[in-house]
């Protein structure tokens, strides 16, 4: 459904505030998308959280989280979402796991006429997006 194939972009690592919170957060908001938890580092010496998480799909972690005390505020991230009802199931989860609403889902003829996104705040104000991009064939 995406004619926008290949990224330059390997994987993106953003801090959090709390990465227990963020892990509960991104694991049930990217779900419908098909993105799960892949990589879990945990913290030399060992203690009680996690250092690092990978999320991604098909074994490989492209959105990475690491707690810091200084967290990545203001960042937007759109991800790529197969269906119209995956970015309505995205949108749902994130609402349900705690994020605020930032763009219901829909269409954003602005951008172009196939563009359907919706919008959340994650949390640390992170603005992440699930899009699906369907164009006309010429």
């Amino acid at each position: 459904m995406n004619n926008f194939t290949g990224s330059a972009i390997d994987h993106v690592g953003i801090g959090v505030s709390d990465i227990s919170h963020a892990r509960a957060f991104y694991e049930q908001a990217l779900k419908p998308l098909g993105i799960t938890l892949v990589v879990s580092i945990e913290a030399n010496p060992p203690q009680s959280t996690p250092r690092r998480l990978g999320f991604g799909s098909g074994g490989k972690p492209f959105l990475w989280l690491h707690d810091s005390p200084v967290p990545s505020q203001g960042v937007h991230i759109a991800l790529i979402a197969q269906s119209h009802e995956a970015v309505d199931a995205f949108h749902a989860a994130a609402m349900a796991a705690g994020g605020q609403d930032n763009g219901a889902p829909g269409l954003r003829p602005h951008y172009h006429s196939g563009y359907y996104a919706a919008y959340v705040r994650a949390p640390d104000r992170v603005n992440l997006e699930a899009v699906c991009q369907v164009t006309a064939e010429f």
